[in-house]
């Protein structure tokens, strides 16, 4: 059986536009395009396009569970 290199089988996004991200987290467009101001959400630029990697969303997410609430 030959595989296909550039078939992503699992659906695995590897990288998130804003919009993208917005929807799968339930996090508002507001509040990460503050997070990446401050510096808490990186970002990369492709062409024209801006985008998170899915592994910063994850770092970045992950970051919420050491928060205490109050």
């Amino acid at each position: 059986m030959q595989t296909n290199q550039t078939d992503n089988t699992n659906n695995i996004k590897l990288a998130f536009s804003i919009a993208e991200a917005v929807q799968a987290t339930a996090i508002g467009r507001s509040t990460i395009y503050k997070h990446i101001r401050e510096g808490r959400l990186h970002t990369t630029h492709i062409g024209g396009r801006t985008v998170i990697l899915a592994e910063h969303l994850d770092a970045w997410l992950d970051s919420f569970s050491h928060v205490q609430v109050a």
